[in-house]
């Protein structure tokens, strides 16, 4: 239908529509509807029986609208209608207007200024702006919401770029369902002969000979499901004749079922390039020492261990220790540890080392320093070794009443009773002399060392004479 003022009311078109519904229908499409006077006086409203929020505004009868306005509406109303009455046929833009009245109302509302011809008078039909102002609040909302999200994505994934390329281990990202590789750390695409760039999206299972990708990666998720230790073995395609160990885990992202692959070298390759004759001779002698070798850092935490120290714990390999506290591992724990990486320990140090099941082995101990690094490079020797050697060319101090070789000379000539209370009484004295040397001199660390309480340990040294004069007595 055609809108245009002629044609509307043109009686041809239809009838006109009555007076008595046309209130009705002004109400019920606007909001808001107001007829004001020239002067800008409020000489009726009605509001939309359908918007319940507008509430009961019929109090505005009779005085002016700007009663009603918020300072920077009132200007744009009255310009609106001036220009409204100085032209029959201006059709001005629609004006949004924040009303004030009191408490009751506080929220905009857009209105069409439209001469009635009568009077002077002129309609102002309305339409309330909250649900779009309430709309236009939640889409800022969630733009900050995306905003924020996207600022949390961003520093995480600058933290895994991060931690991916500072890892020492090569490590590549697999999807399991089409054996693809979601990304790959530097240390990776090196070991296997390409370019990160180029290896992203690539067949994970083509970086190896003989091995058809359903198959791989089964056995991969196998090994990943039963315990992770153990690794399976494979050759590299670019590099013919070197052969890596995969490790996988397993887990899930999003859904998908992801398999991180840490791959090792044989320890012959992941040693460092040997620089000299003597680098190579001392990697040798780490590598083949029947001595255990451990190496730890600023906080005694393991970092590195040969293949001797894997023996003496009961451990396949050296990952299931990496980051234990060093001082966990020995029987004394921390008391241990201080007297080995005290600098001004000279020789081995006996104690006993806790083993992966909670047996424990005899060891002597040494530690040396590691210079600015604050690590420690520690040797243990298994004591059951070289006991027999020791037996055999001890010699008793001169002092000693009675020691280990002597016992058998003491056979007969005294009670039984009188022997081991002799030979026990020796050992007495000589445990807590190594306790008070080991502890420099610390009675307080040397009793709880021999597992007595401080009174009881000044009992034994005065028993046995090593109170010096002028020490304390309690």
């Amino acid at each position: 239908m055609n809108t245009r003022e002629s044609d509307f009311w043109n009686e041809r078109s239809g009838p006109r529509i009555a007076p008595e519904h046309f209130g009705d229908i002004v109400a019920t499409a606007a909001d808001l509807a107001i007829i004001l006077s020239e002067s800008g006086t409020v000489v009726s409203v009605t509001t939309n029986p359908l918007n319940s929020a507008l509430g009961q505004i019929g109090h505005w009868e009779g005085r002016r609208i700007t009663e009603f306005l918020a300072p920077d509406s009132t200007r744009k109303v009255m310009a609106q209608l001036e220009a409204v009455l100085k032209d029959d046929r201006a059709r001005p833009d629609s004006i949004e207007v924040n009303h004030l009245d009191g408490a009751a109302w506080d929220f905009p509302v857009r209105y069409t200024l439209h001469k009635t011809g009568r009077d002077g008078r002129v309609l102002m039909l309305g339409r309330d702006l909250r649900p779009v102002a309430e709309l236009q609040q939640r889409l800022v909302r969630a733009q900050l919401a995306l905003e924020k999200d996207y600022e949390a994505q961003r520093v995480y994934e600058t933290r895994y770029r991060v931690l991916l390329e500072a890892a020492r281990d090569a490590l590549v990202l697999v999807d399991v369902v089409s054996g693809r590789m979601l990304d790959l750390n530097s240390g990776a695409a090196t070991l296997l002969g390409g370019q990160t760039a180029s290896m992203n999206g690539g067949a994970f299972t083509q970086e190896f000979e003989g091995r058809r990708r359903a198959e791989f990666i089964d056995e991969l998720c196998k090994i990943a499901q039963a315990d992770g230790r153990t690794g399976l073995t494979v050759e590299l395609r670019r590099q013919a004749g070197q052969q890596v160990t995969i490790h996988p885990t397993l887990f899930r992202n999003a859904g998908e079922r992801v398999l991180l692959c840490r791959i090792e070298t044989p320890a012959a390759n992941t040693s460092l390039p040997i620089a000299d004759p003597m680098t190579r001779l001392l990697s040798l002698l780490y590598r083949g020492a029947a001595e255990g070798i451990v190496f730890v850092d600023a906080q005694n935490r393991v970092t590195q261990a040969n293949d001797a120290f894997l023996s003496m714990m009961d451990v396949d390999a050296v990952a299931e220790l990496r980051g234990t506290a060093f001082e966990d591992l020995l029987s004394r724990g921390g008391i241990d540890l201080k007297v080995i990486t005290d600098p001004a320990q000279v020789g081995a140090y006996a104690t006993r080392l806790i083993t992966r099941y909670g047996s424990q082995l005899a060891v002597e101990v040494s530690g040396v320093p590691l210079g600015e690094t604050g690590g420690h490079g520690i040797i243990l020797r298994e004591v059951g070794r070289t006991a027999a050697l020791r037996e055999d060319g001890a010699a008793e101090g001169p002092n000693e009443p009675a020691g280990g070789s002597n016992a058998r000379a003491l056979v007969g000539s005294a009670p039984l009773r009188d022997i081991v209370a002799s030979m026990t009484d020796v050992i007495e004295k000589q445990c807590i002399e190594a306790a008070v040397e080991l502890t420099e001199n610390n009675r307080v660390a040397a009793a709880e060392m021999l597992g007595l309480s401080r009174q009881s340990l000044y009992v034994k040294l005065r028993k046995y004479g090593l109170l010096e004069r002028g020490d304390p007595e309690v």
